[in-house]
């Protein structure tokens, strides 16, 4: 997989555009020069560059996957009264558009307002059974036990007060269910969730498998839920970049400020690699916007050389 690996060595470089996140201080000691690519068919075979067993956390792309496992829990339909599917071209932050809307209901779930909504819908009745049950919804797809940093855990904690504006709104408004802190702590641990670009990818797989192991067969939640995640991610996945990412790219994708990225395409060839397929890359020096400068100039070269645009 030679040309593969001649795109990672052609992109690496490219981290001297970005650096690691400050905002949450214990991210921002990861070496901006690291680049990690992990993809997976459907057929089981992988291409791997850089240390691919290296952890890093979810931070956002937990939206996506807390939102799967909460409208498989809950039913599609009921999740949507709390969180609408719309792309805001905010930032991921932004409470502008809870005040301008009737009722302040989340644009979507890959916001940070939509996402602390779905973290109040998790499924339990004491935040330990909540955080259980989407623990071992990712440690059933990945195939390992699912653990939290404990680092960015606080860090996230001791860094949000924006977040917590954003729930107390979401409270006042009667859109975020139970307790606020509970939502939170939900959330702040969450993004705090630990994985390897090989767990990422499998991940990826699945969702692009429509919600279906193709390695195993096994089911994980429906081909309705998984083709709303994957319209959400191809219009808000990568924040406030989305709609460039979209035209440029093309393949549903999501980000997160740690310098992780999920996507998956469907390539009839990449090297060997064709079918339904996973792509998890890893670069923590990221843009302006949040969005990792290594993987998107990486997912934008093997787009364009592989033809993997949707449009």
């Amino acid at each position: 997989m030679e040309e593969l690996q001649r795109l990672v060595d052609l992109c690496r470089p490219l981290y001297t555009r970005g650096q690691a996140a400050s905002y949450i201080p214990a991210l921002a000691d990861k070496d901006p020069s690291l680049f990690f690519v992990h993809i997976i068919d459907e057929h089981g075979k992988s291409f791997s560059s850089g240390d691919v067993t290296e952890k890093f956390t979810l931070q956002s792309i937990s939206k996506v996957i807390s939102f799967i496992y909460v409208c498989e829990e809950h039913g599609l339909d009921e999740v949507l009264k709390h969180v609408d599917v719309e792309p805001t071209g905010d930032s991921f932050n932004s409470i502008i558009r809870l005040e301008n809307t009737y009722l302040g209901k989340p644009f979507n779930p890959l916001i940070n307002a939509g996402a602390i909504t779905v973290s109040s819908l998790l499924v339990g009745n004491t935040k330990e059974q909540q955080l259980v049950g989407l623990y071992n919804f990712i440690s059933k797809m990945t195939g390992v036990e699912t653990t939290i940093n404990e680092e960015v855990y606080q860090s996230e904690i001791v860094t949000a007060d924006r977040n917590r504006a954003i729930a107390y709104y979401l409270k006042s408004n009667e859109v975020l269910v139970g307790d606020v802190e509970v939502a939170l702590d939900n959330y702040f641990r969450q993004c705090s969730i630990e994985v390897d670009a090989r767990c990422l990818a499998k991940i990826g797989l699945i969702l692009s498998n429509d919600g279906v192991d193709p390695l195993t067969n096994e089911y994980f939640f429906s081909k309705k839920i998984a083709k709303v995640a994957k319209a959400l991610m191809l219009t808000c996945g990568m924040y406030n970049a989305s709609g460039k990412f979209a035209t440029f790219v093309g393949i549903p994708a999501k980000s997160g400020v740690s310098g992780a990225v999920l996507s998956i395409a469907n390539p009839e060839s990449m090297e060997g690699l064709s079918g339904k397929i996973g792509i998890a890359t890893f670069g923590p020096a990221i843009d302006e916007i949040g969005n990792s400068v290594t993987s998107i100039a990486f997912l934008k070269k093997i787009s364009e050389q592989y033809d993997l645009s949707i449009f």
